[in-house]
């Protein structure tokens, strides 16, 4: 059997829908070039979507509201838990209200360079316009956005960006988006022009004659697998972040591996967040955010001796290193995510670190309630100042808070061309599912600019196009051949994972999965180490099928059996990610290979080899891969090495 490390080169791959021309006039170009589908017409359509998160919900209400009868789905019991609502700093928009400079094309500059020129230049400058709508529809459904005291909308700071362009509710933004986006699902519920399923999770994609017909899903309460069926298939899950276990994600976060068939994008490209509460122990299950916009504030530093376990408040100030501040004083504490990252791991590989273990730095905010008062900090970050002390047990008010970089987003996913359509014609993704915006390391507070920008506004102009020129003649049913044969396999997936009968749970290989990518694909790579885990990987997986105990029965209220599944997607996941990051033998935002990086120790791109977006097509599980390549061209923004200094 072939290594699966000797994949082969395929054809290129090419976004045939991407316009030519000026790159401010690209989306109008293609939005008056794109098909339109008669009002009267759209009743008769109907569209699956997956997921109701940012992305999920705000597409299905738009969707619903042009007319379209959609079918939506979510693992949770309502759509206003996905876990968009954990979001809590803000959302990006260059509406310029502080008058600093800001204006879309400094957004679409600052995004292509935060990715390290390694995201597509027509997509990002869309996500830049788009950006001043996205605030303008979300004030218009009641979204309380922060205010200052003129009336106007308030902004502040996030990472790699020298504008405040950052518009928050307090430190809930993400929740505050989802209600605006599940009041108007909500309305399309009871409008009867959306068919919503929660508690079902999608569990293979149904393709007949070569187009998404529809998806296998399995109600999570009763363990019934049944076929659903439309003329389009729109993914918003979300990332694949848990395929690390500790991450930021919430815990039931899958990674619908339906790549099997559509190709899948930049794997490697996962962002590590700076501004996490460190692990305390083996017991753990996840990591809690700490919201990117303390740093507007907080200052981060570390003791400038080895082994200083004194005190925070014992260190006096000419014995403290705030080293962001020293190495970047351009951008100071507000450095993009991955430099961030980066940076912490190595004042404590030093052995700087604070907190046990010394896994942790101080991200202290005494300096800011002096200046500002105790009650205007209170104001700005009391709700994350409140979680922080639930979780430590400390009070940020009077000690630093202890930091440290953790798994948060991922900037692979589903390759989609400037339509957001994958390489399986009928099949959309949408927000984090797909690779489109950020490159190699994503910008603070662009999640929530992307997620809604594809749902409210690039989606439902591109699906037009695709259903007015793809008509379909055929109506696919539970009985057609193909529906049978992908039910049956899904069924039989399930069966197996109840037959094995072992002695490990799903948690522990999970577990043991997440502490390896941790270790040998997770802020620093190596060639040797990725060898290692490409090797493990495998070992790990024919353990899992021979030793896998799944406890009850498929047709009931199976948590076991869901998260057994969702293991089986990740191994998956995590040999690609390795492949990609071993092959991809350079340094570029959240990506860094110890053997590319310049003097100093930043990371080295290879532009002249790797230029490109990688997409993986799936050959069968443990069989190589067949990689194709997207050549990026860069007209407006030229590849420089980034400097925040």
């Amino acid at each position: 059997m072939t290594s699966y490390a000797d994949y082969a080169t395929g054809e290129p791959v090419v976004d045939a829908k991407a316009p030519d021309g000026p790159v401010e006039e690209r989306w109008d170009k293609r939005r008056f070039e794109a098909k339109l589908v008669n009002p009267a017409n759209r009743r008769k359509h109907t569209v699956i979507v997956v997921g109701t998160g940012l992305a999920g919900g705000s597409a299905g209400a738009t969707l619903a509201e042009q007319g379209y009868h959609v079918v939506q789905f979510c693992y949770q019991d309502s759509p206003r838990r996905a876990h968009s609502i954990a979001a809590q700093g803000g959302i990006n928009a260059a509406k310029n209200y502080r008058n600093d400079g800001d204006s879309i094309h400094r957004l679409f500059y600052d995004t292509v360079k935060g990715g390290d020129f390694r995201a597509r230049e027509s997509n990002v400058h869309r996500l830049a316009q788009i950006s001043v709508e996205i605030i303008d529809q979300c004030v218009a459904q009641g979204v309380p956005f922060a205010r200052e005291y003129g009336g106007l909308l308030d902004t502040r700071s996030f990472g790699g960006v020298q504008v405040s362009r950052t518009f928050y509710a307090r430190g809930q933004t993400g929740q505050q988006l989802l209600l605006g986006a599940y009041q108007a699902l909500s309305r399309q519920i009871a409008a009867g022009n959306i068919e919503m399923h929660p508690r079902t999770e999608m569990l293979d994609l149904i393709v007949v004659d070569g187009k998404a017909r529809g998806i296998v899903a399995r109600d999570l309460v009763t363990g019934r697998i049944d076929t659903y069926f439309a003329d389009a298939v729109v993914l918003a899950s979300g990332g694949y972040g848990n395929v690390f276990y500790l991450s930021t994600n919430a815990m039931n976060s899958n990674a619908t591996a339906i790549w099997r068939g559509a190709h899948f994008a930049n794997p490697c490209f996962t962002q590590i967040h700076p501004t996490c509460v460190p692990r305390t122990g083996e017991h753990q299950s996840k990591l809690t955010l700490m919201s990117e916009s303390l740093r507007n504030d907080g200052r981060i530093w570390v003791p400038k001796a080895k082994g200083d376990d004194r005190p925070a408040s014992r260190i006096p100030e000419d014995e403290r290193d705030y080293y962001l501040e020293r190495v970047y004083p351009s951008f100071g504490n507000l450095v993009p995510r991955d430099i961030a990252s980066r940076a912490a791991k190595n004042v404590c590989d030093e052995g700087r670190g604070v907190g046990p273990g010394g896994q942790g730095v101080y991200l202290d905010f005494a300096d800011a309630i002096e200046r500002m008062g105790r009650g205007a900090v209170e104001a700005k970050y009391g709700n994350l100042f409140d979680m922080y002390q639930r979780i430590t047990d400390e009070d940020p008010y009077e000690v630093p808070m202890r930091i440290y970089p953790a798994v948060h987003y991922t900037m692979g996913g589903l390759w989609v061309d400037y339509d957001l359509q994958t390489t399986i014609p009928g099949l959309f993704a949408i927000g984090e599912a797909n690779f489109s915006d950020h490159g190699a390391n994503r910008l603070g507070a662009s999640a929530l600019m992307q997620g809604l920008a594809d749902g409210y506004f690039v989606l439902p102009a591109t699906i037009n196009d695709y259903l007015a020129r793809n008509p379909h003649h055929q109506t696919v049913t539970a009985e057609h051949p193909v529906v049978q044969e992908v039910l049956a396999e899904t069924e039989d997936r399930l069966h197996l994972l109840l037959a094995v009968d072992g002695d490990r749970t799903p948690d522990s290989f999970h577990r043991e999965l997440g502490e390896l990518m941790w270790e040998l694909c997770g802020m620093a790579r190596t060639d040797s180490g990725l060898r290692k885990a490409l090797e493990r990987i495998p070992q790990i997986r024919d353990e899992f099928w021979r030793r896998i105990k799944v406890p009850g029965v498929g047709e009931e209220f199976n948590q076991s059996l869901e998260k057994a599944n969702r293991v089986v997607d990740y191994l998956e996941l995590a040999e690609l990610m390795c492949l990609d990051a071993l092959h991809r033998a350079e340094s570029c935002g959240g990506h860094f290979r110890e053997e590319s990086q310049t003097p100093d120790g930043e990371a080295a791109r290879r532009d002249d080899e790797f230029g490109y977006a990688a997409a993986w097509e799936f050959t069968g599980t443990g069989e190589a891969p067949v990689l194709h390549k997207e050549d990026l061209v860069f007209e407006y923004v030229h590849p420089t090495q980034r400097s925040y200094a």
